[in-house]
């Protein structure tokens, strides 16, 4: 029998909201996309199918949007939930250079972990610092096309700064130039089967698209590793081969995102639940790699600048990962 421990009574005010904070965010991620659609097919059903034929008739005209740079909105980033939501890990971001405005990113993050805490919490809202760290960029985090599907979800999504991870968005965002930041979880949704405290496994050798956009717009490549991202939950064993993963992998294939089966504490037991761990993020921002834009990059040339953007995610890996609690032996591999 599991013994549950509970959460004691007295707990502080700012620790209960930074746990609310996250709570939304995880209910947000897991659960917010469905309701929307069911007040919307609701909406539809009932007396106020006036006001869901206006909504699909500006969908329609404003499909293409997340896709063109999105519609973030400072009000929404600066709300003060972030700020708790921040504190609840915490979730720190470190840069190791300076970035010129007068150039635009790439930024490669890694690893994804469960719910990419580390890179919604420094790119989506403004309570790590990314402003002050790096006056006059402007970062768009790109996720799954999938999430833009969702009535009135997709209005939330794009205010904080989220955009599709499509081709033609990457594409759009760097070339609005100087002061630009696309932001990319390289490993993405296969990345998260992985993710589990202590796994340092990236899903990076076949993943070079990026590397031939950088290429084509002249965008700065710059390594981002987040340490403690896969610290946050635990996962039911997967391991290549099992039937769990076989499952997961087909219904990845089938609805281009993940299900990873995870789990941590509750919100007022830390035995089971949802909630993440409260173990700090150290999202560190390495040196940008130049990029000379290139039109039509070749194979032999996207592959040596993939190959040297490998070794400098390995470089700052390597280079931080004592100060970060991994141990001497532990080293990045490469998938």
């Amino acid at each position: 029998m599991v013994k549950i421990e509970f959460a004691p009574i007295n707990i502080p005010l700012n620790r209960r909201l930074q746990t609310a904070a996250v709570l939304q965010w995880i209910f947000s991620f897991l659960f917010l996309a469905q309701c929307c659609m069911g007040v919307y097919v609701l909406a539809v059903l009932s007396g106020y199918w006036h006001f869901a034929a206006l909504y699909g008739l500006w969908l329609y005209l404003d499909w293409d949007t997340p896709q063109t740079g999105g519609r973030r909105c400072a009000w929404v980033r600066k709300w003060a939930i972030w700020r708790h939501f921040r504190d609840y890990f915490p979730i720190h971001l470190i840069k190791t250079s300076d970035l010129d405005p007068k150039n635009h990113y790439l930024f490669g993050f890694h690893p994804h972990g469960v719910l990419v805490a580390g890179a919604f919490g420094n790119f989506c809202t403004e309570y790590t610092g990314f402003q002050e760290l790096f006056p006059g960029l402007t970062p768009y985090l790109h996720v799954l096309p999938f999430w833009f599907r969702f009535p009135f979800f997709r209005e939330y999504a794009m205010s904080a700064g989220l955009v599709s991870c499509s081709k033609k968005s990457v594409s759009h965002v760097l070339s609005q130039g100087a002061g630009i930041v696309s932001v990319i979880v390289i490993g993405g949704a296969e990345e998260s089967l992985d993710a589990r405290p202590g796994s340092l496994t990236l899903q990076t050798l076949r993943r070079k698209g990026f590397i031939t956009l950088a290429l084509k717009h002249g965008a700065h490549l710059v390594p981002v590793f987040s340490f403690g991202e896969n610290e946050l939950f635990n996962q039911l064993e997967n391991p290549e081969g099992s039937v769990i993963r076989n499952i997961q992998n087909k219904l990845r294939k089938i609805m281009g995102f993940a299900l990873p089966l995870f789990h941590a504490r509750g919100v007022f037991q830390y035995s089971f639940g949802v909630m993440p761990f409260r173990k700090p993020i150290y999202t560190i921002v390495g040196k940008p790699i130049v990029v000379e834009q290139n039109a039509s990059p070749t194979t032999e040339e996207v592959d040596k600048l993939h190959q040297r953007y490998l070794d400098e995610l390995n470089g700052l890996f390597e280079e931080h990962k004592a100060q970060y609690g991994i141990p001497e032996q532990g080293h990045l591999v490469f998938k």
